[in-house]
């Protein structure tokens, strides 16, 4: 069903400061930054071999991202996983007792159908699957 890691999400309080550690020191080049209105999200899109890191801002103070950093500070926030069919991938989450937080899919950054699954089924890991036409 997985396909590769697509991306790994880190939350930051400031996009911009951090684009400076991920390219000044890492050496990343920005593919383009997105605001995500329905998440309520900035983000920046930093390709790194065959997977990217997803900077995520939030561009309201009641977002998830907010939220995320206000109970555990600024850093991986979640790991995407990319399948091939979504709908599939998340029947079968949820046949496997996996409990999801999205039980249909929704569109996030890049025009990708996503879902994620409630950290409580995943040992502790926010992990989003992925789905890119």
């Amino acid at each position: 069903m997985v396909t590769k890691i697509d991306h790994i999400g880190v939350a930051v309080r400031n996009l911009e400061e951090s684009l400076k550690f991920y390219q000044e020191t890492l050496g990343l080049d920005l593919q383009g930054i997105e605001i995500v209105e329905e998440q309520k999200v900035k983000v920046a899109f930093l390709p790194i071999g065959d997977t990217e890191i997803e900077l995520l801002e939030s561009t309201d103070e009641a977002g998830p991202i907010a939220k995320y950093i206000a109970n555990k500070g600024e850093g991986v926030q979640h790991i995407a996983y990319r399948v091939d069919d979504i709908e599939i991938a998340i029947a079968d989450m949820l046949a496997k007792g996996v409990r999801m937080i999205d039980e249909k899919p929704r569109y996030g950054a890049g025009g990708a159908k996503i879902a994620f699954c409630h950290p409580k089924s995943t040992n502790g890991v926010l992990v989003e699957l992925c789905q890119r036409d």
